[in-house]
């Protein structure tokens, strides 16, 4: 027969045993949250139609670790550049050459088929032809007219990539991958 005493060794045992393992689980969510993959929300109308202010995505934080952001690529930006944390579509890498001719952008000389871009684009107060330096990219938002983005600001360092857009969360009915 159990003592009342071994009953309560038993509960505080148990206790603890609860509130090691719901801290640990804490911490690996907050890292996981950290440096892994996050939850964002569109603040602006730059990516129109693609993204629209109010839907929220999933941002991978992982990827660019092992290899660099890619042409089409949808990135968060949070660094400098900006007051505000940015999401824009990778057009240029470092070595690129951007152009914008007749409302359309050419890259490396050659004109880039972009379905998802709304409005014409026109150049900012930079130079064009640019080429993107070493340790920097060149974004635009789908919604050129729209857009604060390196037309205006100029080129954004790699470092200020915070991540990459990949899956559309909300609202349910849009739930789905981003695609180039």
């Amino acid at each position: 027969m159990k003592t009342k005493n071994s009953h309560s060794k038993g509960l505080l045992k148990e206790i603890k045993e609860w509130t090691i393992s719901l801290g640990i689980a804490v911490v690996v969510a907050m890292l996981f949250q950290n440096y892994v993959y996050a939850q964002s929300e569109v603040q602006n109308v730059s990516m129109q139609n693609t993204l629209i202010a109010g839907q929220r995505l999933i941002e991978d934080k992982w990827s660019y670790h092992f290899h660099e952001p890619r042409h089409g690529d949808i990135v968060i930006i949070n660094g400098p550049e900006s007051d505000l944390r940015l999401i824009k579509r990778v057009v240029g890498l470092p070595g690129d050459i951007i152009d914008i001719r007749d409302g359309e952008v050419y890259l490396n000389n050659e004109k880039i088929e972009e379905q998802y871009v709304k409005g014409q684009t026109f150049a900012g107060s930079v130079a064009v032809p640019f080429t993107v330096g070493a340790g920097q990219l060149f974004v635009m938002g789908d919604n050129r007219e729209h857009s604060l983005d390196s037309r205006a600001i100029g080129p954004i360092a790699r470092s200020s990539i915070e991540g990459k857009a990949v899956l559309r969360i909300w609202p349910l009915p849009k739930f789905g991958a981003l695609s180039k």
